[in-house]
């Protein structure tokens, strides 16, 4: 068994998921230098793995994580701390459907790595920021970048230049997140929508995720080609043509993936 440092994975091989979870009791899950390296590794082998259709990364004992290992960062060269966004883009890499449950503290590295999410579900008493302002620091695994594309210019230059804590409220109204629960209730709605991907072909949500991540911050005449193009792709597989015969024989697809 892989030896990692600061998470564990677990496996539900009937359903088909695995979940990452942070783990440094007394530390607020801090995602130690390794364990970025480590995560993004991981979040290959998964993403290779056939048995694995979703990945879940969450955090233990109520939160997230407060962010990365501080003192680690003057560890580090110049030139390597520059290329940190690498390993936190894995969750966007990777082909499958990757889905953050989000308690209590999402600081940091745990923002940039929610945010390189598909999906981000939280309980009511989450708390995001990116608060490296503060130390004298920027985001800088891209943080920066992708709040900027999620919500607006204006509103990430509000959250990041302040370090400020935003509320499950006032995530979900800025669409960082997608859903709020009670804490209580954040289990069964990270299951319910594993569910519901469950009964959608595998290869469609892989190329809509593909099309999404490529063209979403280009022009539009790129998009539309790529999103064709795909669409021409998918129009010759079998899980289309199951799509097509369910819907006129009303009645539940039975997609295989090819």
């Amino acid at each position: 068994m892989t030896a990692y440092d600061g998470f564990r994975l677990d496996r539900d091989d009937a359903r088909g998921v695995a979940t990452i979870t942070l783990d440094v009791p007394g530390k607020f899950n801090r995602v130690s230098m390794l364990a970025r390296d480590q995560l993004s590794a991981l979040f290959a082998e998964l993403d290779a793995d056939e048995a694995v259709r979703f990945v879940v990364l969450t955090g233990a004992g109520g939160a997230f994580t407060a962010g990365g290992d501080i003192p680690g960062f003057l560890e580090r060269s110049a030139w390597d701390v520059s290329q940190l966004a690498r390993n936190v883009a894995a969750p966007e890499r990777c082909a499958k459907p990757v889905i953050a449950k989000l308690r209590g503290y999402v600081f940091g590295v745990g923002l940039e790595l929610a945010l390189a999410c598909d999906f981000r579900l939280a309980a009511d008493d989450v708390q995001l920021a990116l608060p490296e302002a503060t130390i004298g620091m920027i985001p800088g695994s891209g943080g920066t970048q992708r709040l900027a594309r999620l919500v607006g210019l204006g509103r990430a230059k509000d959250i990041v230049m302040r370090g400020r804590r935003v509320a499950a409220g006032e995530a979900l109204a800025l669409g960082l997140v997608g859903e709020v629960t009670a804490p209580d209730d954040l289990d069964a709605a990270v299951d319910a929508l594993v569910d519901e991907l469950s009964r959608h072909s595998p290869l469609a949500l892989k190329m809509a995720k593909r099309v999404l991540n490529a063209a979403y911050d280009g022009p539009l005449h790129v998009g539309l080609e790529l999103e064709g193009l795909a669409y021409g792709l998918l129009q010759q597989t079998h899980d289309f043509r199951e799509g097509v015969a369910a819907f006129g024989e009303k009645r539940r697809p039975e997609f295989t993936g090819e």
